[in-house]
């Protein structure tokens, strides 16, 4: 078998879970039920977040909130502050996609 299978969890609450990690990238899956939100933190890498479900709201550096519904894939640059909650009653589901993985800045 030429391909490798990573899986994630389905569920309706509060989920963080690593699924790849990777020097080519690491990917992450989180569930966030209304109100539930993320640590203020700076991007360690090239971030794409891929909104699967419900709506994200994100916060860039002190721009104004901005809010994605599933069907968007937003690509936030390195080392750029961020904040993402969940504004809504519809659980949010969504992917983080950092390129390449974080380790390979700290390497350089």
């Amino acid at each position: 078998m030429i391909e490798e299978v990573y899986h994630f969890t389905t569920s309706s609450t509060k989920l963080i879970e690593r699924i790849l990690d990777d020097d080519q990238a690491a990917i992450n899956h989180m569930i966030l039920a209304k109100g539930e939100a993320l640590p203020e933190h700076y991007t360690n890498s090239h971030v794409y977040l891929l909104i699967t479900g419900g709506t994200l709201s994100l916060r860039l550096e002190e721009e104004d909130v901005h809010l994605y519904e599933a069907g968007n894939i937003v690509n936030i640059p390195y080392k750029t502050k961020m904040n993402i909650i969940n504004p809504t009653d519809e659980i949010l589901e969504f992917f983080v996609i950092k390129a390449p993985s974080p380790r390979k800045f700290h390497q350089e």
